[in-house]
């Protein structure tokens, strides 16, 4: 497409080599079987096709020398470049530049030369050609579909039939009109081109596969398992046991998909440094962590709202922050029970101690995390205050309600 508008019009015919994207088979003489694909291209685009005899190099013209010119002039010292889109950027520059360059025994520059020749050339389609080659692959009971040879994951459930699209460079993989994986290509031959993410649900069942999987040998090599990645698992596997330490680890990776990978490493390098080993804690580092530590408090260990730091302070909000983020995970505190309650929990509703009730409250929302709430309403952690803590949110957790600054 970005050729056709460079020349600003479509060639009545075009010379081929045999490239295999657009011959499928070599037939006698000048005969060949196209491919579906490109059938469908020069049909969309109206053009003609003919195919060189292989091994025969001057039935191209001129193109042989002019692409060694080209080479030798602009590809040398061989350039880097960070992706595809910038090479051809660099390629475009160059042909511009060439439009300046008068060819010998030609009076016109090349650049006028194009512009007398672009009004014998076919108009543009008014609509582009997508030129990726389309597949409909089974998902094999590992969760992968096979595209050219090699095997890509897909978060999808074992024997269903998806679209895969293979472009030049990268694999989609689409069902129901929604894309749900995308690969970079593998151009070698039975590969398993691999992402964690597509495994996520599966260890959480299954914990004690995350350490030795492929996936996770992928991630590695790619750089997206860094070592913070690394220390936390440890830490957790130290605190929770091997495997309930591995399923929190899952857990925290999940919240990859909803908040971003980038922002995920961001926390979980903060909480690290700040030596948190809870599963809330990469949600809880942007603010209440870094709240506590500054004031002193004990990294990780049971926050008493009131205690240390004054009510309706900065401190304070981070204490009842940290303090819910223990109630998500289920985190043990003060001897040891699971659910700890005393008199001061008390029902907002109700005149008298509500104890039983918070505690019933408390055990019916364990998995409700208001930093997560907060995250995905808010942007930024750094941005929750006391009034983004909800209602609903002052009845699971009066005591935290009362230490922000609440009142009943």
């Amino acid at each position: 497409m970005s050729t056709l508008a460079y020349f600003g019009g479509v060639f009545r015919l075009l010379r081929y080599d045999n490239l295999a994207s657009a011959v499928r088979k070599i037939l006698r003489g000048y005969r060949r079987e196209e491919t579906v694909r490109f059938m469908a291209f020069r049909s969309h685009w109206r053009f003609a096709a003919e195919f060189c005899t292989p091994g025969k190099g001057h039935e191209k013209g001129g193109i042989e020398g002019e692409g060694g010119y080209f080479r030798r002039n602009h590809l040398v010292p061989v350039p880097h470049v960070a992706d595809l889109d910038a090479l051809n950027t660099m390629l475009m520059t160059a042909c511009r530049a060439d439009e300046a360059r008068m060819l010998d025994g030609r009076s016109e520059t090349i650049g006028a030369a194009m512009a007398i020749e672009r009004g014998h050339l076919l108009s543009c389609a008014t609509e582009g050609f997508d030129l990726a080659e389309v597949a409909f692959p089974l998902v094999d009971k590992q969760g992968c579909v096979t595209v050219k040879t090699n095997l890509y994951s897909v978060p999808a459930q074992a024997g269903s039939r998806l679209e895969a699209r293979i472009h030049p460079s990268h694999v989609e993989i689409w069902r129901a009109g929604d894309r749900i994986a995308r690969h970079e290509r593998c151009h070698g031959r039975r590969q398993h081109v691999l992402d964690l993410e597509h495994y996520l649900d599966v260890l959480s069942h299954k914990p004690g596969a995350l350490a030795g999987s492929k996936p996770l040998a992928q991630w590695r090599e790619a750089g997206r398992w860094p070592a913070c990645y690394d220390e936390l698992w440890n830490r957790l596997c130290a605190r929770h046991g091997k495997q309930n330490g591995t399923r929190a680890m899952v857990a925290v990776l999940v919240l990859g998909r909803e908040f971003g990978h980038d922002r995920l490493r961001a926390a979980i390098t903060a909480t690290v440094s700040l030596g948190a080993c809870d599963v809330a804690a990469p949600a809880a580092a942007p603010v209440g962590v870094r709240a506590a530590t500054r004031r002193g408090l004990a990294v990780g260990a049971p926050v008493v709202p009131g205690r240390g730091a004054a009510l309706g302070s900065p401190a304070g909000r981070a204490c009842a922050i940290a303090r819910r983020a223990n109630y998500c995970t289920g985190r043990p505190q003060s001897g040891g029970s699971r659910w700890p309650m005393t008199s001061r929990w008390t029902d907002p509703t109700d005149s008298k101690p509500g104890v039983a009730k918070a505690a019933r409250e408390v055990r019916g929302h364990r998995s409700y995390c208001p930093l997560r709430w907060c995250l995905m309403r808010h942007g930024e952690a750094s941005n929750i205050t006391a009034e983004h803590i909800t209602a609903a949110d002052r009845l699971r957790y009066p005591a935290d309600g009362a230490a922000i600054g609440f009142s009943g």
